[in-house]
């Protein structure tokens, strides 16, 4: 094979290599809960 062949083979094996050879990082999932709701005021009057 000519030179150029051979180089761009050697090149495409070492991105291959590189490629999988690197370890994925796990995303973390953090799940937080919302407050409790609360309950609203009960309209009793105006002079109450």
């Amino acid at each position: 094979m000519s030179k150029t062949v051979t180089s761009i083979l050697a090149l495409g094996l070492v991105a291959m290599v590189t490629a999988c050879g690197q370890q994925q990082q796990q995303e973390e999932f953090v799940v937080v809960e919302p407050e409790p709701i609360s309950v609203e005021p009960v309209y009793t009057g105006k002079y109450k």
